[in-house]
């Protein structure tokens, strides 16, 4: 795995795609600015991000490797679900509680991008 640094708010260039599927934390800051923020995730099998709610924010998450059952809605009892997979963009408006879980057979890998 490639040492990941967080070098924002300095201007940078990666392969994206490269460092989220060789990540094997389960959360590493990739780069921080003012105003975005973008991590890496490596969900086990039977593992989740865990539920949260961003109030002030929307965020995007795109899967790389794995699937996940997304699950989106105003409050935790009123929730959607889809299947996403490689390639599988995800758009969580602020204000939505939202969690992803790694219900493929490998580690769900996957980049997120929200306002801190």
């Amino acid at each position: 795995m490639a040492n990941i640094t967080d070098n924002g708010p300095a201007p940078t260039v990666v392969q994206v795609e490269d460092l989220t599927v060789d990540n094997n934390n389960y959360r590493t800051t990739l780069w921080t600015g003012s105003y975005l923020q973008m991590t890496l995730m490596s969900i086990k099998p039977g593992d989740d991000i865990g539920l949260e709610i961003h109030t002030d924010t929307d965020q995007f998450l795109r899967v790389e490797q794995g699937i996940a059952k997304v699950s989106i809605g105003p409050d935790k009892d009123n929730m959607q679900t889809w299947q996403a997979e490689d390639g599988s963009g995800v758009f969580v408006p602020a204000g939505n509680w939202h969690n992803l879980e790694s219900v493929g057979s490998e580690d769900l890998k996957v980049y997120s991008i929200y306002a801190p």
